[in-house]
């Protein structure tokens, strides 16, 4: 079978569609099925990481626009990649089946080229991005046409690939329901999980340090742990975030800093490759996430709770959503995390707590071992994998 992968970001920038679809790319190639990765140029920070020729799988990549954070986000960004793309897969090699990652302009682009080579699509929804353009102040005009064309997308596909039970459901009542699959979600654990041999690995840093890694933008609220930092501080001397990663948030974290004296102990870095992010989540305090309530995407899942949990590491999540429920699983009466209102305060209240914890090494290997039973992508490529061969055969 030959497969066609297209998405705008990709390992080694690391996220969520990142990790997905890597794991997705490597069980094909790992099961003989021949792939090919379309995708953007990394960032100068990452280029020299992307190790393309040393995948079992083809990796083609063009250049594109990105924001000013270096991030591929916003409408020319995004059709810098799309009518390219759209060109690529009409004249490229013929493929047995694409899986188009959002955003929506890019399913509007693989379907109308995919339908001229009659070629089948699956469409991986991670979210809902209609819903949230109608609650980040879009224009009615715009909310309507990233709704037409998201919809467009969806109901093109052979299968649309869900995340979770709350987006299957929504989905559902936009009137996707024939050709839904609910594969789940979450990260691919080589990179993250060290086991038993790596138990000094597993301890972590002093002064408190908290580890923020992936995504900021204005859906994920990531400034309400820098307004929690005075009284963190003013009861845990020395401590600091590390905000790792990119989004239109990272500007507004550091002013935030600024405005509040704490910029000592805030630093915003460029994202990493999941390798490098690795030892730094393992010796953290706890990994920060966060979403944002009344936006619209209450069933989202913020990817990097399960990279933080494979790392065997507590999480801090603020905010709303499934990450609720999952943090508070709990192993040997402790759970993965505490989760709070998007509130400063409890914020706080929640950082103090967990840098007084003591430093159990030994539950920190229970939980990696835990997150590999329970969130490695290893069992969402499989159901992909036998979908994608189920769509080929037919």
């Amino acid at each position: 079978m030959r497969v066609a992968i297209a998405s705008r970001i990709f390992d080694p920038e690391p996220s969520a569609a990142s990790f997905r679809l890597g794991a997705l790319a490597t069980m094909l190639a790992e099961q003989g099925h021949e792939v090919s990765v379309l995708t953007v140029q990394p960032p100068a920070s990452l280029a020299d990481r992307s190790q393309d020729s040393e995948r079992p799988y083809k990796v083609r990549r063009r250049p594109v626009l990105r924001d000013s954070s270096g991030y591929v986000r916003g409408y020319l960004p995004y059709l810098s990649f799309d009518i390219p793309l759209f060109f690529r897969v009409l004249f490229g090699p013929k493929v047995d089946a694409i899986v188009a990652e959002p955003p929506p302009t890019t399913g509007l682009a693989v379907r109308i080229a995919a339908a001229l080579r009659r070629t089948p699509y699956i469409y991986y929804a991670a979210d809902i991005w209609s819903d949230g353009a109608a609650q980040t102040g879009a224009a009615s005009w715009v909310v309507q046409a990233v709704k037409g064309v998201e919809l467009f997308a969806l109901r093109g596909a052979a299968t649309v690939l869900s995340v979770s039970d709350s987006l299957t459901s929504r989905l559902s009542t936009l009137g996707v329901r024939r050709n839904v699959l609910t594969v789940g979600n979450g990260v691919e654990s080589t990179p993250f999980f060290l086991g038993i041999e790596g138990a000094e690995s597993y301890r972590r840093s002093s002064p408190a340090e908290f580890v923020y890694a992936g995504t900021a933008s204005e859906w994920h609220g990531a400034t309400v742990f820098v307004e929690a930092l005075p009284a963190l501080l003013a009861k845990v001397p020395g401590a600091r975030i590390r905000f790792i990663g990119s989004g239109s948030d990272f500007a507004a974290v550091e002013a935030r800093a600024e405005e509040l004296g704490v910029a000592h102990a805030v630093s915003a870095e460029p994202a990493m490759p999941p390798s490098d992010l690795a030892p730094v989540l393992r010796r953290a305090t706890a990994a920060l996430a966060s979403i944002r309530p009344g936006l619209g995407n209450e069933f989202t899942f913020p990817t990097k709770l399960y990279a933080s949990t494979l790392s065997g590491t507590p999480a801090i999540f603020a905010g709303v959503g499934p990450a609720v429920e999952f943090l508070q699983t709990e192993l040997s009466g402790t759970p993965l995390g505490l989760a709070v209102d998007l509130d400063p305060a409890k914020v706080a209240e929640a950082m103090v707590m967990i840098a007084n914890q003591d430093k159990d090494t030994e539950q920190r290997m229970r939980v990696a071992a835990w997150g590999l039973e329970h969130v490695s992508l290893t069992s969402v490529a499989e159901q992909i994998v036998a979908e994608l061969e189920r769509i080929a055969k037919r």
